[in-house]
């Protein structure tokens, strides 16, 4: 239930802004009820417009790995800001950007800063279909890559059926070459590459996907990916825009030892500011202006006062907090599990390293179908009962949940107390 102060400010903001709200999962139509208005965060809490703390497990949908407000990212920032917030022309702090993604990521030779992820997706997409010379792309049903027109889009009725819009004001001719197959079924991608291998420019995934909740691959299906675009002269593509220093300090590539042709990165490599980040082999980036036909360009692009959060964020990425992440994950993971079972309640907990999701649906959820068949109604009580007890969990179903530094045993107990309140009033 959102405190007055926060239902005053929705009020406000619902006169201007579509939905009262700058990012739609924000207004809380997934679960019901009225946002909760924030007005600082620090550590593991987050403090709403009344003073109200809460416990947050969305992280600001995962940048805040060290944490909100952490010491050395904020100290960063300021310096920066006192010496320009932007410049407009290169500075010696992209430079050491640069060359930290490429030690983190070695598949990246070279790279491009950006401002979001949408935006690194949609230029990844647009260097492989330049470098190809060829139109169609894949994507994953319940795999999300910012809003980008050919990328909001909806399977078709066949196997290798070409993609309708999955928005309003998406034209049907940019989402034509767009091919939405089944997350985690190889055999599918491999049946369309032998009937239109000589078509398909890229396949982007999230290699472990954070946008129908926490679905980690299968056993091959990433490296089906990588295989069969290599067969067929297309580009592999890995949205790190979510796993990225997230699943590990590499990403998901390190974490299952593969490396695609092209990385989409952005949240975390950011430190919480507006950062994002593609790149790949030095082949394809070649084909990016000035050094090729393929355009892209930013203002904002690589400004000094996001690069200095970012790289004051990945200096502190340690394997000592890759193994408190992991270890925190893992109590919450079990916890929650408990506590629904005692309760009779029907849940599956999926996690990886520190991103997780409790699906109200029993069994694994390996694609969206499997996703799709989750009680949203029993995950909106379950979120409200939460919110009443302190806990910040994401607003939908279909949204992971993230863990930080700052989160310690005693969050994560707090955290499964809530939620194990909550379940005995659902299994009643």
């Amino acid at each position: 239930m959102a405190d007055q102060a926060s239902r005053e400010l929705f009020e406000r903001a619902k006169k201007l802004m579509p939905g009262g709200v700058n990012s739609p999962v924000r207004a809380f139509r997934a679960v019901g009820g009225e946002p909760v208005f924030f007005r600082e965060a620090h550590g593991a809490t987050l403090v709403a417009a009344d003073g109200a703390e809460y416990i947050d497990c969305v992280g600001s949908w995962g940048p805040a790995i060290l944490g909100h407000a952490d010491a050395r990212v904020v100290e960063a920032v300021q310096r920066a800001t006192a010496r320009g917030l932007s410049f407009g022309a290169p500075s010696e702090l992209e430079v050491t950007f640069a060359e930290r993604i490429a030690e983190l990521y070695p598949s990246i030779e070279m790279m491009r800063a950006v401002s979001s992820g949408t935006e690194a997706c949609m230029a990844a997409l647009r260097v492989a279909r330049g470098a190809t010379g060829r139109d169609v792309i894949v994507k994953f049903e319940g795999c999300y890559h910012g809003h980008a027109d050919a990328l909001l889009v909806k399977a078709g009725s066949g196997l290798a059926t070409f993609g309708v819009p999955d928005s309003a004001g998406v034209p049907a001719r940019a989402a034509a070459a767009t091919v939405t197959l089944p997350y985690n079924d190889a055999l599918a991608l491999e049946a369309l590459f032998a009937a239109r291998g000589g078509e398909i420019a890229a396949v982007i995934v999230e290699p472990v996907v954070g946008n129908m909740g926490c679905v980690p691959p299968v056993p091959g299906f990433l490296e089906a990916i990588v295989r069969l675009c290599e067969q067929h002269g297309a580009v592999s593509i890995f949205d790190e825009v979510m796993t990225g220093c997230r699943v590990a300090r590499g990403g998901a590539q390190q974490r299952f030892g593969l490396r695609p042709a092209m990385t989409c990165l952005g949240k975390v490599v950011g430190g919480g500011m507006p950062l994002a980040a593609y790149g790949g082999r030095r082949a394809l980036m070649e084909h990016v202006a000035p050094l090729g036909p393929v355009y892209q360009a930013g203002t904002l692009s690589g400004n000094p006062v996001s690069v200095s959060a970012g790289l004051a964020t990945i200096a502190q990425l340690t394997p000592a907090l890759y193994d408190h992440l992991e270890a925190l994950g893992a109590r919450l993971a079990a916890g929650l599990v408990e506590g629904a079972r005692a309760a009779g309640v029907p849940v599956t907990v999926q996690r990886v390293g520190s991103m997780l999701t409790l699906f109200f649906v029993d069994g694994p959820v390996r694609a969206w179908s499997d996703a799709d068949r989750a009680d949203r109604a029993r995950f909106g009580a379950w979120h409200a009962g939460l919110l009443s007890r302190g806990v910040y969990w994401p607003p939908s179903q279909f949204e992971a949940a993230f863990l930080s530094r700052e989160h310690d045993v005693g969050a994560i107990d707090r955290i499964i107390d809530a939620s194990r309140a909550v379940m005995g009033e659902l299994g009643r």
